[in-house]
């Protein structure tokens, strides 16, 4: 996917726990299993899909497969957990495929089924379905419980020393709009001599699976507005500090 779609797809996303008694297509199955792969070989991740994953839930109904996400037992894993997780996420989005970040489900379950090496966890599961248009009874009941206003990326700064560039505040905008546990939204960043670095409290903990997504939203908005950059210890470094867009045209 372009970064515009992706763009695209964060819009579009929206978590869904009501599923239409309709499997999944082959050729979507097969691509999110490229997908997980992909990850698993790419950043050493365990994450693992299911085809039927009814078994494994209790609140999620109608037909619903599953990414098991699965990763080593230190902070970097659950980062990448989460920043990798949600590639998947938006693809399945941008591709008409429902989805949910899950952490209450069956897990013992779900570990049955698993066969995870010494020193990989569990950290939560992704549901994947075709949801109907409309949300169902039971999930408006469960997001009005789950949920509160959401926060604006305005209170999710630490400290600001000056005015944040438009092309990080349309960045931190994507960040709003990122899935979080009980839309908790743990993650508290900082604006200071020109660089934005961000942490958790309780880094060794699932908010780090929030980390790890609300990285990617950012990093997704940034490039969208024409910054290359990656996040390496809860720091944004750019590739290039030039903002990348076209000059002023004087047509006098």
């Amino acid at each position: 996917m372009t970064n515009e779609e992706y763009i695209k797809a964060i819009d579009i996303r929206c978590s869904r726990r009501t599923f239409r008694n309709i499997a999944l297509d082959e050729n979507s199955k097969n691509v999110i299993k490229d997908l997980v792969n992909h990850i698993n070989e790419k950043v050493g991740l365990h994450f693992v899909f299911f085809d039927d994953a009814r078994f494994a839930f209790n609140l999620q109904t109608g037909m619903t497969s599953m990414i098991a996400v699965c990763g080593d037992d230190n902070i970097p894993s659950r980062e990448a957990c989460g920043y990798y997780g949600e590639t998947i996420v938006l693809q399945c989005a941008y591709h008409g495929i429902s989805s949910c970040w899950v952490g209450s489900y069956n897990e013992n379950k779900v570990l049955e089924m698993l066969d995870l090496p010494k020193g990989v966890r569990l950290y939560c599961v992704i549901a994947l379905g075709y949801a109907s248009k409309n949300k169902s009874i039971k999930e408006k009941v469960m997001y009005n419980a789950t949920h509160k206003k959401s926060k604006p990326y305005q209170k999710m700064f630490e400290a600001c020393d000056q005015k944040l560039p438009e092309e990080y505040a349309f960045a931190m905008k994507q960040v709003e709009k990122a899935p979080s546990a009980v839309n908790r939204r743990p993650v508290k960043f900082r604006y200071e001599n020109g660089v934005i670095s961000a942490s958790v409290d309780e880094p060794y903990s699932d908010k780090s699976i929030d980390f790890g997504i609300a990285q990617l939203h950012f990093q997704l908005g940034a490039a969208a507005k024409g910054i290359s950059g990656e996040w390496k210890n809860g720091k944004f470094y750019t590739e290039d500090k030039t903002i990348l867009k076209f000059p002023s045209v004087d047509n006098e």
